[in-house]
């Protein structure tokens, strides 16, 4: 049993010196060199404006894109102009001009840059995928999404075309498929 105790302390006692003279000089070499004061300012109207500042919004850079004739049959039934939206927001889409098909989707705090995407489904898919939105619109309501945030920015969007579909859709609801079939259509 001694052998073994003698053994540990001839390994381990050099590691445990070590240990301790290095635990013991890091001390004394934060008390040699004292720490500089860092220099306190006070806020100027300047800084304190720019602080207040509200992050500008990143201007998209549209780019020339060519469709298929997929997605070109998306853009041809996108609704354009202003549509309002739940909790009295608006989202503004606009044609872009310079690139056939391509849609500038914009509202309170964003401007997007859009393009169609052809889908399993059969809503309209715009998407921005520099920043992670997503416009998708169906028969009666639309949603801005950003994919990167992981939030919807608006939603129950309508345009008139839709608030009537919604309206429709209120007066003469479709029948459920579970509902019971008449007794004569069997």
């Amino acid at each position: 049993m001694k052998p073994l105790i003698l053994a540990s302390f001839l390994l381990l006692g050099p590691a445990l010196s070590m240990a301790a003279g290095a635990a013991s000089s890091e001390p004394k070499a934060a008390a040699a060199k004292p720490k500089p004061k860092a220099a306190v300012k006070k806020a100027t109207p300047a800084t304190k404006a720019k602080k207040q500042a509200p992050a500008a919004v990143a201007e998209p850079v549209p780019e020339v894109i060519v469709l298929t004739p997929e997605e070109k049959a998306i853009a041809e039934r996108v609704y354009t102009g202003t549509i309002t939206c739940e909790l009295g927001a608006t989202v503004q889409i606009t044609p872009d001009t310079q690139s056939p098909g391509s849609f500038f989707v914009s509202g309170k705090g964003f401007k997007y840059h859009m393009r169609p995407v052809h889908g399993a489904t059969s809503a309209v898919r715009l998407e921005d995928q520099r920043s992670g939105a997503v416009w998708i619109q169906i028969a009666n309501k639309s949603m801005l999404m950003n994919q990167k945030l992981g939030q919807r920015m608006a939603d129950e969007c309508m345009s008139e075309q839709q608030a009537q579909v919604t309206q429709a859709m209120k007066s003469a609801p479709p029948q459920s498929l579970f509902d019971t079939a008449p007794a004569g259509s069997r």
